[in-house]
């Protein structure tokens, strides 16, 4: 049997120490779960919020002496015994005015406390709680998530509008942070980190984003400079929790690119609620504008569910599960690009024959045990297990002819083929595999105290990854094989053959504190952390002193100023292990940053409604750095501590109702990025000595970025409604096709785009209206139709480039490289139903 797949056989048995975590959770379930059928209690369950409806989460809620803490979405479930008709029910929480509430016996099943916050007045809460912060924490709006045009469909889609966030590729869901890459972003789905494929080369054969928009509840971003709760990477952190149903619900909605189902309810007991949401994507449609035509097919799955069991005795279950089935077929026939300047323009032509075929399965199972022996003590263990099998595979034959055409105005013979500059063909040949299976085990405490709120965490990763590369490229171009003096059998060029087996484990722990200090004129929230990390495999200790403080001066309510400050390391996952031939590095140290970030919040009215500006200067000092190349969303490492660098910037953004009711947001970023490898030189000619290049840009180094989500509806008709955004991004650098230099960089065109999208609720079970749909139809609550207009200017954006190497056939032509650009996604309409239950 191969060894590749003995080794994920092997993956099939779950380690010990998880198997020993899950039967000790078992007994303690079990048995908790037996004295709480024999209990007799009444049940008291509801939502905690601020005063724009934003989940409170922390709050302390309290029956006599029985209490509990609001989970992530705000709720809590409380097993009181009723010794009179009316229980009084005490909510509070850091930084909110305290509530106390009669509980009457035929009261609502469901309560809903709303707290006011202390420090500001109630038209600048409307602002706060829409987009809150918790000094270098954003609260994230989730109110807008359906109705963001997309491409992709993903949550990430509202990400790429906030400031500090690019993106230059509309069908990926990847984004950089701050001068970071794709993979140096953290994700969490309620506590449970998320891993993205590996072996992905392009936006189209992605597939779905993990989180899937129509279960979320409440979202947390940090751009940079987070607290030591979060783990261990160098640019950006989402937390994501799900939110908790209190009664059934469904929505289905359908469009041109996909179908997506979600469900919700809680069974008669109270005790467990479920959440299930199923998506199913194509982008056959989308793909049909490329510059390559043939027969597109892909398809991607995906099926989540969370469910919630109360298990009495302060004890709750959470199981969160997740499989996802990406299959991309692609046969290629023809492409025509054309590029170059208005003085001349070159046609490149291909005829392809062959297929591309790329699959991967991915999982996840978690269980979270929640226990809180006393009010404002929770213990949270929990246990995780994440699997991707991926599969890449192509055989691809193509023959190529570059034209140059004429671009004289008027000319009869306009853009029609001048003269051929070269001709060419290659077979380019991949049969790559990738299993990797991720074993978590982890324990979490929170602890409100007189002095603040002191959080630890203790985890530990068991991961084996089994990675098989067998690529090759053959460029034969007017009869030359390229290159003409091969070193890799006939002419191969880019041979990557490598079976890497890789296990290991990592350890990590952290303690934070936070606390709220009035210093007269001022008020202080600090937080103060450390976090401690382990991997087996470089054997490397890394300590990570973090913090963060808050500033409301009490004269100037609608001023807010946060600072935070911490050291970030990054240890190689995979990818950043292997060089470009294949090998691992078992040498290489984890990248690191320091990090120091000043911003302001400042709240005000503005048409008689409420707006906030924010602003946010950083600088990271970059060191131990990996250098790579970016290939579409691909990241090509250097495999090896290399360079060191610098990140710095300044963003701003403006949000609140330009509109009554609706809210829309400008985001401004300016932002520079640099590297310098150590020690590097090359040798020139003309001088005829060595040179240092010194720093050059780093690939994610756009300079200056530009996003929007604006909204609007017909006046005095609000059930129409229009949703826009719009993304600009200066040119980014773009790599040359010599590898060994990473300072040999050209500026690629700017990133714009605009999407518009239409909505009209055609039918409301809760409106006085109903003009359009007159019969109510059973257990429907709302019915709405849309329409999307993607790229609506028809930008040609530039996502990456093909090096093709030719032989001049006429005279007057000579050998050279062509950097042909790869456009993404024209001008498409998009049609989607939305019907909820």
């Amino acid at each position: 049997m191969h060894s590749a797949q003995t080794l994920y056989i092997c993956y099939l048995a779950m380690p010990r120490l998880i198997v020993a975590h899950i039967i000790r959770a078992g007994v303690l379930v079990s048995a908790a779960l037996c004295a709480a059928l024999r209990a007799e209690a009444q049940q008291l369950a509801g939502v905690v919020l601020d005063t724009a409806r934003a989940p409170v989460v922390g709050a302390s809620v309290m029956v006599g002496s029985t209490g509990t803490t609001t989970d992530a979405q705000g709720r809590f479930r409380l097993r009181v015994h009723r010794a009179a008709d009316t229980l009084w029910l005490s909510v509070s929480c850091l930084g909110f005015e305290p509530q106390v509430l009669a509980v009457l016996p035929d009261g609502a099943a469901e309560l809903s406390v709303v707290l006011r916050p202390e420090l500001l007045d109630i038209d600048e809460v409307r602002v706060l709680a829409q987009q809150r912060r918790s000094e270098n924490i954003e609260r994230i709006s989730i109110r807008h998530l359906g109705q963001l045009p997309s491409v992709a469909g993903s949550f990430e889609a509202v990400l790429k509008t906030l400031p500090g966030v690019a993106s230059s590729n509309e069908l990926s869901s990847q984004y950089s942070v701050r001068g970071g890459n794709f993979d140096e972003n953290l994700v969490y789905v309620n506590g449970i980190e998320i891993y993205r494929p590996l072996l992905v080369r392009s936006g189209q054969q992605e597939g779905l984003s993990f989180v899937n928009p129509d279960l979320v509840g409440a979202v947390s971003f940090s751009a940079g400079a987070f607290n030591a709760e979060y783990g261990d990477k160098i640019s950006s952190v989402l937390d994501v929790q799900y939110r908790r149903p209190i009664q059934f619900a469904t929505t289905l909605s359908a469009n041109l690119l996909g179908v997506n189902l979600s469900t919700q309810g809680v069974l008669p007991s109270r005790r467990v609620d479920y959440l299930l949401g199923a998506r199913y994507k194509t982008n056959r449609y989308l793909l049909a504008s490329l510059d390559s035509k043939g027969d597109y097919s892909p398809s991607f799955f995906d099926l989540q569910g969370l469910v919630n069991i109360d298990l009495g005795h302060r004890l709750q279950l959470s199981l969160l599960g997740n499989v996802a089935i990406n299959s991309y077929r692609f046969a290629p026939t023809v492409r025509s690009t054309e590029f170059g300047t208005m003085g001349s323009t070159i046609r490149f032509s291909v005829y392809y024959e062959g297929l591309e075929l790329d699959r991967s399965t991915v999982g996840l199972g978690a269980a979270t045990l929640r226990y809180t022996p006393v009010p404002g003590h929770t213990l949270s263990l929990y246990s995780a297990n994440h699997f991707t099998r991926e599969a890449e595979t192509y055989d691809l034959l193509g023959e190529y002819y570059l034209n140059d055409l004429d671009n004289t105005m008027g000319s009869s013979a306009h853009l029609d083929s001048l003269i051929n500059v070269g001709v060419g063909g290659f077979l380019n040949h991949a049969r790559n595999y990738l299993h990797a299976r991720i074993n978590t085990v982890g324990l979490r405490g929170q602890h409100v105290l007189p002095m603040g709120h002191l959080s630890w965490g203790l985890n530990a990763n068991i991961e084996r990854i089994a990675d098989e590369l067998s690529e090759w490229e053959l460029v034969d171009s007017s009869g030359y094989v390229v290159p003409q003096a091969p070193s890799d059998g006939l002419g191969l060029r880019n041979v990557l053959r490598t079976n890497n087996m890789l296990s290991s484990t990592r350890l990590s722990a952290f303690a934070q504190h936070g606390a709220r200090f009035d210093l007269g004129s001022l008020t202080l929230r600090t937080t103060v952390g450390l976090r401690a990390s382990w991997w087996s495999y470089s054997r490397e200790p890394l300590i990570s002193p973090r913090m963060s403080i808050g500033i409301v001066p009490s004269g100037l309510r609608d001023l807010q100023l946060h600072l935070a400050a911490g050291l970030y390391h990054q240890p190689a996952f995979y990818k950043e292990l292997r060089r470009p031939n294949g090998q691992l590095n078992p040498s290489l140290r984890a990248q690191r940053s320091a990090q120091v970030l000043l911003g302001l919040n400042y709240y005000f009215m503005a048409w008689e409604r409420p707006f906030r500006l924010s602003m946010e200067a950083y600088y990271k000092h970059l060191s131990r750095l990996v250098p790579y190349r970016v290939d579409n969303v691909r990241l090509i490492y250097a495999g090896q501590n290399m360079a060191h660098g610098y990140a710095r910037g300044i963003e701003l953004k403006l949000n609140g109702e330009m509109v009554p009711g609706l809210e829309s947001w400008f985001s401004l970023s300016l932002m520079r990025t640099m590297e310098d490898i150590d020690g590097d030189s090359y040798w020139d000619a003309e001088s005829g000595q060595a040179v240092s290049p010194g720093y050059y840009r780093r690939p994610t180094d756009q300079r200056l970025t530009l996003s929007m989500f604006f909204q609007d509806y017909l006046p005095g008709n609000d059930k129409f409604k229009v949703h826009l955004t719009g993304a600009y991004g200066s040119g980014l650098p773009g790599a040359s096709a010599n590898p060994a230099r990473y300072d040999l960089i050209f500026n690629m065109p700017s990133y714009k785009r605009i999407d518009i999208g239409f909505t009209a609720s055609l039918y409301s079970a809760d409106s006085r209206h109903r003009s359009l749909i007159k019969h109510r139809l059973a257990n429907l609550s709302e019915l709405e139709l849309g329409a999307e207009v993607f790229n609506l200017f028809n930008f040609s954006n530039t996502v990456s480039y093909l090096w093709v190497r030719a032989v001049g056939n006429q005279e007057g032509t000579s050998m050279g490289l062509y950097a042909v650009p790869n456009y993404l996604t024209l001008r498409r309409i998009n049609v989607k139903l939305t019907l909820r239950f």
